[in-house]
């Protein structure tokens, strides 16, 4: 996708990750960074999409009346990317070992900032933490240990393969997923995730699963916009195996909803 004489490239807002203030650290020593993992701007910028990370406004160092809704506004769409586990507490749960008490705060960030882009009618991509992000904000609820909570499930993630450790998806027929890949039934991702969806949130349905052990993979909401996540990285799929699944449809129908959205005309051919 290129760029577009009338509106320029679409500009595509990236939630952020934390590293939250920490004494012990050598570096930035008692400062919260926020960041991206450069794989994602770059995928998006393969569609001809101009990435933009969206800071935090909140946190001890705010000193501006700036809001998300300000983004949602100012912006065309919103990919939510991976990172941290989600906090039990944001679906109603106690963590079941210390380790899975996720991020509170980054929760709380990303729900608002997803809830913002919804209102404003801008699509949303979630990836990865970003699925589950998803289902949680819209009333779902998640594994926090897929091996603890859904014995003989596949290994969804293996920390010494990481973004080399596969498995299969069988697309759900019928969908708008299994239509962007029509022909094929089955295909092979990446898998690097330790919770999934327990609960599948309201008014979402599911596109996609594992078939060795039925976790979701793939989901959408029914509502008026856009909204749509997968549990895999799409971003660190490398365009030279033709093994795994090709992104591009998967990026291509984001950004598609995202022009469609910033020009009524397209709305009314579609």
């Amino acid at each position: 996708m290129g760029s577009d004489s009338n509106f320029g490239r679409p500009k595509i807002g990236i939630s952020a990750c934390f590293f939250h203030a920490d004494p012990a650290r050598p570096i930035f020593t008692g400062k919260t960074l926020q960041y991206i993992e450069q794989s994602v701007p770059h995928w998006l910028m393969s569609g001809g999409a101009l990435p933009v990370m969206i800071p935090s406004p909140e946190g001890p160092t705010q000193r501006s009346d700036v809001t998300l809704a300000d983004y949602a506004q100012w912006l065309d769409g919103l990919v939510l990317m991976g990172g941290s586990d989600v906090w039990p507490g944001s679906y109603g749960e106690e963590p079941l070992k210390a380790q899975w008490s996720g991020d509170r705060i980054r929760d709380e960030y990303e729900i608002a900032l997803a809830r913002a882009f919804v209102a404003a009618g801008k699509p949303v991509l979630g990836v990865c933490r970003g699925l589950q992000l998803l289902n949680v904000a819209f009333g779902g609820t998640l594994l926090q240990d897929i091996a603890t909570q859904k014995p003989g499930a596949l290994t969804h993630r293996d920390a010494a393969l990481y973004d080399q450790n596969f498995h299969q998806i069988r697309f759900c027929p019928g969908t708008r997923l299994a239509g962007l890949y029509a022909g094929q039934q089955e295909a092979k991702v990446n898998s690097v995730h330790h919770q999934g969806i327990k609960d599948l949130a309201p008014d979402f349905i599911v596109e996609a699963t594992a078939p060795a052990d039925g976790m979701i993979e793939a989901v959408r909401w029914t509502g008026p916009s856009f909204v749509a996540a997968v549990q895999w990285h799409p971003e660190f799929h490398d365009p030279a195996d033709a093994s795994v699944l090709n992104d591009a449809a998967l990026l291509q129908d984001y950004l598609t909803a995202v022009a469609r959205q910033r020009d009524p005309a397209q709305q009314e051919q579609a």
